[in-house]
Parts: C-alpha cells; structure tokens; sequence
C-alpha cells in the first residue's frame, strides 16, 4: 500500500498536530507493506526531501516562516501556492492508494482538487472546525462553505475525540465521521517515585500560550490559593502570542516566586518535567483532544480543567473537570487535591492506567484498517 500524506506543519513546526503525525508515522516505520510520501513544509524558502525511514519520505516546502509555532495568514496561503506544486508532481510520479490529509484545512484543500483521481482521507485536529476559537472566527465565516465542499468529497473524515466529532457535525450533520483518539508515548512519559518530588505542591500546563488556552484564569486560581496560604509553584510551558501578556500580569501581582513561564521547551524535557509536578491543570476553551493532558496522565498527573471537548475519553476517576470556567471554581479544584494527598495518590494511579489506552500502535491499527478499507 502506498499512501501520500499531507500537513502543513510538521516538527519542528507546529503544535499538537505535528506531534501527533510524528508518532504516528514512527509506527508506520514498523511496516513493512506500507509506503508512505509525506508533503509538508519547511522553515525556509526551498524544497527539501529527507529519508524518515526506509518506507517513508518526508518533502519540505520551504515558506518565509516568522515564528515556528505560529501561523501567519500569509503563510499559509504561501504554503498552499508552493505545495500545489509539488503536490501534483508526486502525483504524477507515483501511484498512491490515497491520500491522507490533517488538517480540513489548507492541507484538505489540494486533495479535493483531485477527488476525482485519488481518494483521500481528513484528520480533523480541531481548530479546522468552526467553533469557539477567538482567533479563527473570520476564517470560519469567509472559509465555511470551502470546508463543507473538502468534507463533502471526502472518502472518510476522522475526528480525534468525540468531542470533536460532535462538533463537526453541528457544522455538517451530513457527513459520517468516525473518530480514531490520538496516542501517547507510553514508554516515554512514566509516573514518578513519591521521593522524586519536593513537598512544595506543584502545578503544571502545557500548550500555546493562546486566548483559546485561558491561561490567565489559571494564574488567577493559583493567586487565589496563594493568598490563602498555599505553598505551591505554577510552571506554565509553552510560547505565543499571549507570553507578553502573562507575563506582565505575573509580575504586576508579585508572583515571580509562585509561577514560572518558560517558555516552549524541548520534547526531550518534557518527560522529566511532568514528573517533577503533581498535577495538570487546564482552562482551555476547547480541544480536538490535548497531547499534552494524555502525556501528563501517562506521568501520573492528576488533571483538573475546565468542561471542554476532547475530555469524554479522557477523565473519569483521574481528575476534576470544573464545570464553571471561573478562577474561584478552578481554585477549589487544586485546593481538594491539595488538601488531600491520598486522594491525589488514588487520581495519579488511575491517570496512568486511563492513559494506557491511548498507546500509539493502536491509534495506527486503526488508521491502516482504514485505509486498507478505503483504497
């Protein structure tokens, strides 16, 4: 079988998507009955083919690229111009089963030119779904009827959560979407010995620094417990365009001591940084289904976050989901988890095993008996 994949970003560029189609594509490496050309970009002005594997090979398009994490308008539609084509000269050089694009859109876009030739498949990520994203909602607006035309032709749409599944279809009731979750690195990110932590009780998030995050709410909630006499510290992970903002508000409350911004870290960090704290945290709007909670139940963290899609699957008896999306209701949260540690000890143990799950190898399985399906 042999399959063209496509998304816009790709590491080191990009977010959640990007990870996700990383792990996906080491377990392809494992196949070998499969091939697989993967069409994404680059950086920096220029076409660049490197060798994944030895059944897969990634094609950079080059773009004027400002910041890696973030996604100018006039980036992505350089992207979408460049790709186009290169898109049609691997079609034409090869013969592909289908075409798996993430992303509705832009990356959607190119295969719906040729549903006539080729079948292809849609990983929807979540900000590709008209919804609640502050950012997106012009896009929405002027792109809606482009997106309903890419999923209409669609062979198969997959959702990420169920929660994005239903928020699809509140857009397009008429299309079947079935929904393959996204994995976890479940060798990588592993719980922690209780003498791996100091006593100090530790909060953690992970994501962009969007609106769409409410990381705001979150500060608000740890200046809350702190006030009261909380000895605890809030690590916020991540970069964009609200880094400025958050940090101002940290040190107009004198919190300097309290919480840390870091910035983006490298993934290689990561696995020890979940197991230095002792609990997730999240305010987020909304979410295809978040990397970062699955990776922070794989570490044993207990989660606490506010009502979002992307949670069904995910929390049961391994965290608190706040129902009102306000700093004193998410206090509370952290308070009850603070204030009790075997409870903590009960929500860390079951985070892991919710976790296990999620493994990787079972979200391709999923994805090739797809395809095999669908070819």
């Amino acid at each position: 079988m042999k399959i063209l994949m496509l998304n816009y970003e790709f590491p080191p560029i990009g977010g959640g998507a990007a990870k996700a189609h990383l792990c996906l594509l080491r377990q392809y490496t494992k196949r070998n009955d499969l091939q697989v050309d993967v069409l994404t970009s680059a950086p920096k002005p220029g076409a660049v083919t490197e060798k994944f594997s030895e059944n897969i090979t990634i094609h950079k398009v080059g773009i004027h690229k400002k910041q890696l994490h973030y996604w100018r308008r006039i980036e992505v539609v350089e992207w979408l111009i460049r790709a186009r084509f290169h898109y049609r000269r691997l079609l034409r050089q090869n013969k592909y089963d289908l075409v798996h694009a993430f992303f509705g859109f832009p990356t959607g876009w190119l295969c719906y030119r040729t549903a006539g030739r080729l079948p292809y498949v849609i990983s929807l990520r979540g900000s590709d779904v008209p919804g609640q994203h502050a950012r997106f909602q012009l896009e929405y607006k002027i792109l809606g009827p482009v997106f309903r035309a890419i999923w209409k032709k669609a062979a198969s749409i997959v959702a990420c959560s169920e929660g994005l599944k239903a928020r699809a279809l509140r857009f397009l009731p008429s299309v079947s979407i079935e929904v393959i979750p996204n994995g976890v690195e479940l060798d990588r990110f592993s719980p922690a010995e209780d003498d791996e932590k100091p006593q100090v009780f530790r909060l953690l998030t992970v994501g962009r620094l969007s609106v769409t995050k409410r990381v705001e709410l979150l500060i608000d909630a740890v200046e809350i417990l702190h006030k009261q006499g909380y000895d605890l510290r809030f690590t916020v992970v991540g970069g964009g365009s609200q880094e400025p903002q958050l940090r101002a508000a940290v040190l107009e409350r004198n919190l300097e001591g309290v919480i840390e911004i870091t910035g983006r870290m490298d993934s290689d960090d990561m696995p020890q940084l979940y197991r230095r704290n002792d609990i997730f945290v999240s305010a987020s709007i909304q979410e295809g289904m978040s990397n970062a909670m699955l990776e922070a139940m794989a570490s044993g963290l207990p989660i606490v976050t506010t009502r979002c899609e992307g949670l069904d699957e995910l929390i049961a008896d391994n965290g608190l989901i706040v129902e009102q999306a306000n700093a004193g209701a998410i206090a509370k949260a952290i308070q009850k988890l603070a204030d009790d540690r075997s409870l903590c000890r009960q929500m860390s143990l079951a985070a892991r095993k919710q976790a296990e799950r999620f493994g990787w190898s079972h979200s391709a399985e999923q994805y090739l008996t797809l395809y095999d399906r669908l070819r």
